[in-house]
């Protein structure tokens, strides 16, 4: 991973941004190479789910024909949104911040950050009056639960608490032989949602960390030249909310009917507590996003299909199936609206091997969405927002009162209508694709030593640069002739001139970029009109004609 960031730099794929006062963390900017491939990412989702749709056939998989279109809504909309979708509620993570070094951390993510010797350590040093602990000493599970019952009713500050003595030891004894269980199986035990490791060290100095608080993820901000609660709002943390509440207007100003999936691609916001892990979890990020709205007794045939088509998308473009699975989340797991919800996850080489990290997520959401942007909802978790207040002074939280059910013309039936939501992040595509790109191999270089040959494999429809032109030489009218091919090739693609250096080094250069075509004019050009193309992965190297180069990396780029 060390040396994929190294190149991001580089090779102008990625900077830190404000680099030069230090950098601001959870925030990154695209340069020349990362801006092209991140557009073409985008620009191959909407085509190969938007604009090439075909809705006059039934697709492979799909129970029926279907319609796809696009909107663009705003960043910052309406509070009351919010608070509705249930964000301004639940949107939350739970956040420990060290007594000593103040350093905040994501909850559920700081035994990640510990070792096991750490994990242990800790253990030691809050369990000690516990028993006389040794390297992966053995707890007898009746003495443990002794100990956990007398403590949980007033937890000393720096020790453990366990929500559920009885459930946690239930837990105990599954995992425990012979009674007994080591201490790195209580700590797992005690990350599970039973325990709380209120006593784990700080992973930055090792301190002691405060006990978990909530967070909201949500950035506010005010609209207007007052900055009060009347004209509080916030960035959007999904671009979701902007096609629910738009799915009126898409039906009334169209001639679509269901089922339909509605896309948008744009920026959303989340105030990360502990960014990391390069890009993979950032403040503000692109998704790329579609709800689709469909008939309730049909949705989870569809839930299926966009499942399976969205994990074949990612095969296609290059992403070997070996480092891609398809997890479907566990009823624990699933968001408060969710029916089902799976999750394409990539084998990113930031995780530990074996692991896989979220690269799109697929959720059934029944008609939660639109039902409760007509109905609104008032519950125990909910937070005062300036809005309506009821006849006892208490806000009121109510829906729009719109009407956003569907009614069928051919059939009369009228229904909310079920959504199913392929979320991808445009982010964390990108940084998928450099990562399975990135390429050690050994070749010949222009002496015919071989050397470490540095590529990055991307599929053609992801490159940045499509084809590189270069004269073997600054004379002879070489320049002159890659021009022109320069040109002609620029009316299509992102090409690239270069006529600096050994050819061998501009094709070093081309291969880091993930340039798969390079087109070389040489004397044999000035005899005959043709040149050379390099492919970037086999090193073949053939003649074509150079009047018809045009035409020949066109069928290349189709394949």
């Amino acid at each position: 991973m060390d040396k994929i960031v190294a190149l991001c730099k580089r090779r102008g794929f990625l900077f830190q941004s404000s680099e030069i006062y230090g950098g601001i963390n959870g925030f990154w900017d695209y340069g020349p190479m990362g801006v092209e491939l991140k557009r073409n990412l985008k620009n191959a989702w909407w085509e190969d789910m938007i604009q090439a749709h075909n809705d006059l056939d039934v697709l492979p998989g799909a129970p029926e024909a279907y319609s796809m279109t696009g909107i663009d809504s705003t960043i910052i909309m309406h509070p009351q949104v919010w608070k509705c979708s249930g964000h301004y509620d639940l949107f939350h993570d739970m956040m420990q911040s060290c007594q000593h070094c103040k350093k905040l951390f994501r909850a559920d993510h700081v035994a990640g950050l510990l070792t096991e010797s750490e994990w242990v350590a800790s253990l030691k040093k809050h369990v000690v009056e516990f028993s006389e602990l040794k390297e992966m000493v053995q707890f007898e599970v009746a003495e443990l639960q002794r100990w956990l019952e007398k403590k949980a009713k007033n937890v000393a500050p720096g020790l453990m608490a366990i929500h559920d003595v009885p459930g946690f030891i239930d837990r105990v004894r599954t995992t425990a032989a012979g009674g007994s269980v080591t201490a790195g199986d209580l700590l797992k035990l005690l990350g599970s949602p039973l325990g709380s490791p209120l006593a784990l060290p700080c992973p930055a100095c090792g301190g002691l960390l405060n006990a978990p608080r909530e967070f909201n993820l949500m950035f506010s901000t005010y609209t207007g030249a007052l900055q009060s609660e009347e004209n509080l709002a916030f960035l959007r943390p999904e671009t979701a909310q902007g096609i629910f509440v738009n799915f009126k207007n898409v039906m009334d100003s169209s001639r679509f009917s269901l089922p339909l999936g509605i896309a948008q691609i744009g920026k959303s916001f989340r105030n990360e507590i502990t960014p990391r892990n390069f890009t993979f979890r950032s403040r503000e990020f692109e998704q790329m996003e579609i709800e689709f709205f469909c008939h309730p007794a049909q949705s989870s045939e569809w839930y299926r299909y966009w499942r399976d088509r969205r994990m074949q998308w990612y095969q296609d473009l290059g992403i070997s199936k070996d480092r891609l699975i398809l997890r479907e989340h566990e009823e624990s797991e699933l968001a408060h609206y969710s029916v089902g919800t799976a999750d394409i996850e990539y084998a990113f080489p930031f995780l530990p091997k074996g692991e896989f990290g979220e690269l799109e997520g697929i959720a059934h959401r029944g008609d939660f969405d639109l039902r409760s942007h007509m109905e609104g909802k008032l519950d125990e978790k909910a937070r005062p927002l300036k809005v309506q207040l009821n006849e006892n002074g208490q806000p009121k939280y109510r829906g729009s009162g719109k009407d956003l059910s569907y009614r069928d013309t051919i059939t009369n039936e009228k229904y909310i209508p079920h959504v199913i939501e392929p979320s991808a992040g445009a982010d964390r595509g990108t940084l998928a694709f450099i990562c399975e790109a990135y390429h050690e191999d050994q070749a010949p270089d222009e002496n015919g030593a071989m050397q470490t040959r540095v590529v990055m494999k991307f599929h053609p429809r992801l490159a940045p640069i499509k084809a590189a032109v270069f004269p073997l030489v600054k004379k002879d009218g070489m320049p002159e002739l890659a021009k022109v091919i320069y040109l002609a090739l620029k009316k299509n693609w992102v090409v690239f001139y270069d006529e600096k250096g050994a050819v061998g080094r501009r094709y070093r250069r081309q291969d880091e970029a993930g340039t798969p075509y390079c087109i070389t004019v040489d004397g044999q050009t000035l005899q005959d009109r043709t040149v050379t193309i390099r492919d970037r992965d086999s090193l073949e190297q053939v003649r074509v004609p150079m009047d018809g180069i045009v035409e020949e990396i066109g069928r290349r780029m189709r394949g």
